[in-house]
């Protein structure tokens, strides 16, 4: 650690200097940078899983990952969806299943306590859709276990109630493949013949209740009996129209396989791609199945003794917020031209969509693409909030070479509003929120509505590069942020760790768009930030916040919340109160690792109440932002932010 007993600006300049310098270390040779991205214990053990469902074994990964499982275990014998939570009936079902699977002994203390809480919960039968699913598919469960799910859906016209471009991207991309599965029902080669019937309270195959209605609301009991009817007449279905139905669904998984990137860019989708053609008969050489293969395995990442798989990368996601923060701190001595930067700003570039027409165009069928996705490739799914980040470092480093870029992501993010004024991650008017009460939407997250970060980020950005206040899609979106603003002043964070971020998010959009920040629902979410910061001057919210009544749950302040933090506080002129000088104080104070503030929690939100995501990156380059902010910010007269975010 960097100090100075004399001169705490020098110190913290000094800092800033030295946490630019490790973070620009990171850059690749052509300028991007990416950190690792770690969810649970699920996408590991499904990784296992997977290759005893092929028959494809690799028992030195296999060991590697149980290493990695185990040292992740929590001391009452479960898998939490995130780091110090609580037990995950799934989560733990899966890492038993795949831990009995390489070969440790049921007896074995780890297993046995892990059995033991299951049993507790209620057994396996409790567990979720996709992992009772991936029980039908190993004979563990019977196939009345999980909803009907006909591949016929893939016939069904757009007016339909469901059609597939009613659902988000990724339900969109796991379950075609997954439908084409369930439609075959055939069973895992698993070779080493592992069950899990000690699992089960009572025997699977005299299970009663399986299916469940999400949302007790009376639409999911009318779903419950629309998938009693379905199971009762699916066996009549025409052949003729099952083969068209399959054919339909690999066309459109086949034409998204997105190279080594993989389907939807997502491990589930291309997992569950991969057993589809395994299933179909595909050879171990056709193309489609070895592409499909070969985008999992760049997921791994291999710690010498551990090793575990991602559910994705972000590299695009990494290299904006990165640059935003290399930017913010060059400011504060670095004013020069920095190359590693321009190189970072040209990769970004290179990387926009132009020129293919995502799923997105269902609804926008006029519109040119012009966004950018979360990880290396996914064109057919380009993302909102980072075309909306990207766009604002590129027009922040002021190039010519980047306007018809950043115009292109203005003419695509502005026909990607909704019509209530907000903004989807992925789609626009994807609100069909009755889908949310059919039984598979047990996990709550198939669809994709606009949401208040997504939308802040979006009015950022054209606020950024000059969008008039009156201009109607800016009216329109900032009223749908005071519509969704909490009682309390804050704001949810849909991808991120959850009011802090989202109340970062809105404030930077409302300063952005040039509101007055002395309003009383400004100052309300402003006062909101304040009353959370913890003894130590920094902030932190627990991921448990997502659950109802537990907003205010804190595990210990961590430097990427923290960042957040302030970073919302400045945005609010609030750059001279003793809190923002307590939260500069922490992330001033707190321990490094290289380029890293030292942080364990996760941060990261992939879906609310079921899947949680660390970004290492986080801790890196946010704390290192706001810090560069704070100096630059006490330099100036009028302490206002120049930019978006």
């Amino acid at each position: 650690m960097i100090q100075s007993e004399t001169d705490p600006r020098a110190t913290r300049k000094a800092l800033i200097n030295d946490a630019r310098a490790k973070l620009q270390d990171l850059q690749k040779p052509d300028g991007h940078l990416i950190f690792e991205l770690e969810a649970d214990a699920t996408i590991p053990s499904e990784y296992v899983l997977l290759g005893h469902f092929t028959g494809d074994i690799d028992t030195e990964k296999e060991r590697k990952i149980g290493n990695f499982l185990r040292r992740i275990q929590s001391a009452d014998g479960s898998w939490p969806l995130f780091h110090r939570g609580e037990g995950n009936i799934s989560a733990t079902v899966k890492a038993y299943w795949a831990l009995k699977i390489i070969g440790d002994d049921i007896d074995a203390p780890h297993m046995a306590i892990a059995r033991d809480y299951l049993l507790a919960e209620g057994g396996a039968a409790c567990a979720n859709v996709f992992t009772r699913i991936m029980m039908a598919l190993f004979g563990q469960v019977p196939w009345r276990a999980i909803p009907v799910m006909p591949v016929e859906m893939m016939l069904l016209p757009l007016w339909f109630p469901f059609h597939m471009s009613k659902i988000s991207y990724w339900s969109r991309t796991v379950l075609t493949p997954l439908i084409v599965l369930t439609a075959l029902k055939i069973q895992a080669k698993n070779p080493r013949n592992v069950n899990i019937r000690e699992l089960f309270v009572t025997p699977p195959e005299t299970h009663k209740t399986y299916n469940i209605n999400p949302t007790g609301r009376f639409v999911g009991e009318c779903f419950l009996i629309l998938d009693k009817v379905l199971r009762a007449v699916e066996p009549a279905f025409p052949k003729t129209l099952r083969k068209k139905a399959i054919d339909k669904a690999v066309a459109f998984f086949t034409e998204r396989l997105n190279g080594d990137d993989g389907l939807g860019g997502i491990y589930p989708a291309m997992a569950n791609a991969v057993m589809a053609y395994h299933v179909l008969g595909y050879p171990p050489d056709h193309p489609d199945l070895v592409t499909a293969k070969r985008s999992i395995e760049l997921l791994l990442v291999d710690r010498g003794e551990e090793l575990y798989c991602q559910p994705c990368v972000s590299p695009i996601w990494d290299t904006c917020l990165g640059a935003l923060a290399l930017m913010e701190s060059g400011d504060a001595g670095h004013r020069q031209v920095d190359p590693k930067l321009k190189t970072a700003l040209d990769w970004l570039m290179s990387k926009q969509i132009l020129d293919v027409k995502g799923d997105w165009a269902v609804r926008r069928p006029n519109l040119r693409p012009g966004g950018w996705a979360f990880q290396y490739n996914n064109d057919y799914y380009p993302d909102v909030d980072d075309t909306a980040v990207v766009a604002m470092a590129l027009h922040r480093d002021g190039d010519p070479k980047y306007k018809h870029a950043i115009s292109r992501a203005e003419e695509w993010i502005l026909g990607m509003q909704s019509s209530n004024g907000g903004w989807g991650a992925f789609d626009p008017e994807n609100e069909h929120f009755y889908l949310n009460s059919i039984p598979f939407a047990d996990h709550g997250a198939l669809l994709d509505p606009p949401t208040a970060d997504v939308t802040a980020r979006c009015i950022s950005f054209l606020a950024q590069i000059g969008t008039d206040r009156n201009q109607i899609s800016m009216v329109r979106g900032i009223d749908y942020l005071k519509r969704e603003q909490e009682k309390d002043g804050s704001w949810f964070g849909r991808w991120g760790a959850n009011y802090i971020y989202g109340t970062w998010s809105v404030l930077c959009a409302l300063n952005a768009a040039g509101e007055d920040l002395s309003q009383p629902y400004i100052r309300k979410a402003v006062e909101w930030i304040k009353s959370r910061q913890q003894p130590d001057g920094g902030w932190g919210e627990d991921l448990a916040s997502y659950e109802e009544g537990r907003k205010f749950e804190v595990k210990q302040s961590t430097p990427s919340q923290t960042a957040w933090a302030l970073m919302a506080l400045m945005a609010a002129d609030e750059v001279g109160s003793a809190h923002v000088a307590n939260g500069i104080g922490f992330l001033g104070m707190h321990k490094r690792e290289g380029a890293r503030w030292k942080e364990e929690l996760y941060t990261g939100t992939g879906f609310p109440k079921i899947f949680y995501l660390k970004y290492h990156g986080y801790a890196s380059y946010f704390p290192l932002w706001a810090l560069a902010r704070y100096e630059n910010l006490i330099d100036r007269n009028d302490r206002q932010v120049p930019y978006g975010m």
